[in-house]
């Protein structure tokens, strides 16, 4: 992180002022984390708002201050309001407006300066100020990294927890490769602080309802080899996804379970979104596959080395058949 980009958010924070920040459509719990960090630490001196595009996950709900979050669908005209009365937009973990799709052109028109902080491949170029690397683990790291900075004192239980909760997701409990010896220095600061570990885990990892467990199952009973290739992949139509009461979240993590068969090193999840009109992938590998830029050239999507999401506005069935045909032309190193 530049040693600009502290002093500079202090100079334009030295008096009061009105801040919206705002999460990635469909936030996860690094993207609510980060945001929550943000609000319980500015909002003590700042009139401090918190906009998200659509839902998010139930499961969530756990996290500090979740009950503040404004959800642009179901409150437009207050979501709009306080982003034209906005001085200091925070744009967090996300670096692209086509992330947050109808909040892009308010964000794009408010005058406010916009502070960048994300983890992602290739920013776009619109913020003020950005503090972006997609070599952390998260975006959560990269907030306790900026704060510490900031007032690392003023760092509480609160922030911590949110924090905490972010990192400790988009590691997949510390176990993937981005996790580093920073990131365990980060949480081991945070449970000084007064993190309670045993309690985010159960709220994360084990506080589901029975139709998700079956709709893992039937994701696992779905999953298909690719002929020849150390790839996996699965699909979840709309009538699985209703026949087993799904809700925000209960996909979350399905597609890592194709990389625990031995000798697989890219698995995949297409799920088909009716209402729509669309299929989501996620797309996860590990070694020397990459699927950040084959998201980006097939599927009109993108985001990390090994992690990577995309969009197909065919049906299922064809999105798995051009699926099939594309994935030759990645390149599988050591088959």
């Amino acid at each position: 992180m530049d040693k600009s980009f502290v002093s500079n958010i202090k100079t334009h924070l030295s008096e009061s002022k009105k801040i919206v920040v705002i999460p990635h459509l469909s936030p996860d719990a690094d993207a609510l984390g980060s945001c929550l960090a943000i609000y319980h630490f500015f909002n003590k001196n700042h009139e401090v708002s918190i906009i998200s595009p659509n839902e998010y996950s139930e499961v969530l709900k756990f996290l500090p201050g979740e009950n503040i979050i404004y959800r642009f669908d179901l409150s437009q005209d207050k979501s709009v309001k306080l982003i034209n009365d906005a001085e200091i937009i925070f744009i967090l973990d996300f670096n692209n407006l086509n992330r947050v799709r109808k909040l892009s052109p308010y964000i794009k028109e408010s005058d406010a300066i916009k502070i960048m902080i994300d983890h992602h491949e290739s920013p776009d170029d619109f913020a003020e100020y950005s503090y972006c690397d997609p070599s952390m683990s998260s975006t959560c790291e990269m907030v306790y990294n900026f704060l510490s900075k900031y007032n690392k004192d003023a760092i509480d239980k609160k922030i911590a927890e949110c924090i905490y909760t972010g990192i400790v997701a988009d590691t997949g409990s510390f176990r993937f490769p981005s996790t580093t010896s920073d990131t365990l220095r980060i949480a081991s600061d945070l449970i000084k602080i007064g993190v309670e570990i045993d309690s985010i885990y159960q709220n994360l990892f084990n506080n589901y309802q029975f139709s998700r467990l079956k709709l893992l199952g039937k994701t696992l009973e779905n999953f298909k080899k690719v002929k020849d290739l150390p790839v996996m992949y699965s699909l979840l139509s709309d009538e699985d996804q209703k026949i087993n009461n799904f809700k925000k979240g209960d996909t979350e993590g399905f597609v890592n379970f194709g990389l625990s068969i031995e000798g697989i090193l890219c698995s995949v999840l297409m799920i088909e979104k009716k209402d729509e009109g669309v299929v989501k992938l996620s797309f996860r590998s590990k070694g020397e596959i990459t699927v950040n830029d084959f998201a980006a050239n097939f599927f009109n999507g993108g985001g990390h080395i090994h992690a990577a999401g995309g969009v197909s506005h065919l049906s299922l069935a064809e999105t798995e058949e051009k699926f099939l045909t594309d994935i030759l032309t990645l390149s599988l190193i050591h088959i």
